[in-house]
């Protein structure tokens, strides 16, 4: 490895082009300067061409004094990368399920612009993507909805989600033949979060694949926007269905207790969390607790309609 005090000495020198001004701005003797060169042409070959008022680099000079300034640079990205101390600058890296992820986004975008110094980097991704991004380290924070069992993670609950059957505004259901007349919109945890919460409610029920499908998207944010059309129904975590900014448009059924999920927040345990990092995750604590529901936008919206759905 090249001793850094030489390739200091060196890159002044190639700044200043003066032994003696590269001595005075360093702290150095003029004598101690000329060593550090020497040094290096003895690594390196000639490295500068030394005239009566200035030097001259050669080809290998330059070479070496691209080199010191990568070196430079990629001192600059190191520090920058260990700044943790510092809350309101840097990356927060998050990646999380895409119904809480609805909900927590324009959080974080309030905390961004607040925060000009701060970029938010934000992914939706099912829970082994999650738990791969965190142990990765591509995402310091993420939230699982199954605790991993990996030494390796710091687990700690974050806020539990309810699952929810929504209707269109304008429907109720009390039986199974409710469900049967509105229809199911159908996304990809559909037919598993639908079983969930049906089977309790109604009980011996002959399960979501006999209901008449009326739609299907993978986008989270879309599935609620079928509802809100009168085009069927749909079981839902809540978060996602307080995300969504036309609660008019739709109804919540009262289905009895709760079929509930624990979202668990993960990070790597073998060290601390960045400064950033730990303000995020209180304003995020501190927001989801709070009463009322955000929609996407950022506006706070009212309650949709409820329903009780009693026992068939």
């Amino acid at each position: 490895m090249v001793n850094p005090q030489w390739l200091k000495s060196f890159a002044t020198l190639a700044e200043l082009g003066n032994f003696t001004r590269t001595a005075d701005q360093l702290g150095l003797t003029q004598a101690a300067v000329s060593q550090h060169i020497k040094h290096l042409e003895e690594a390196f070959g000639t490295l500068l061409v030394r005239r009566p008022r200035s030097v001259e680099l050669t080809p290998a000079g330059q070479a070496l004094l691209a080199y010191c300034e990568q070196i430079e640079c990629a001192g600059r990205h190191l520090r920058a990368s260990l700044e943790d101390a510092n809350e309101e600058c840097g990356n927060v890296t998050l990646i999380t399920p895409g119904s809480i992820g609805l909900y927590l986004c324009p959080i974080l975008l309030d905390m961004q612009q607040a925060n000009p110094a701060m970029a938010v980097r934000h992914r939706f991704a099912p829970d082994r993507e999650v738990l791969e991004g965190v142990l990765q380290n591509h995402f310091e924070l993420g939230l699982v909805t199954l605790r991993p069992d990996d030494p390796r993670l710091t687990a700690t609950p974050f806020t539990q989600e309810p699952l929810e059957l929504v209707v269109p505004a304008g429907d109720d259901v009390h039986k199974w033949d409710d469900l049967k007349r509105i229809g199911f919109i159908d996304h990809p945890d559909g037919e598993a979060m639908s079983t969930r919460l049906l089977s309790r409610r109604f009980p011996g029920n002959p399960g979501v694949q006999s209901l008449p499908c009326k739609g299907c998207t993978n986008q989270i944010g879309l599935i609620l926007e079928y509802v809100a059309r009168g085009l069927g129904f749909t079981v839902i975590p809540q978060y996602a269905r307080q995300a969504f900014a036309s609660q008019h448009a739709i109804r919540v059924v009262d289905c009895g207790p709760p079929v509930v999920d624990t979202l668990w927040l993960i990070h790597r345990s073998e060290w601390a969390l960045s400064a950033r990092a730990q303000r995020a995750v209180a304003l995020l604590r501190e927001r989801v607790d709070a009463p009322r529901p955000r929609a996407f936008g950022g506006e706070r919206v009212p309650e949709p309609r409820r329903t009780i759905v009693q026992p068939a």
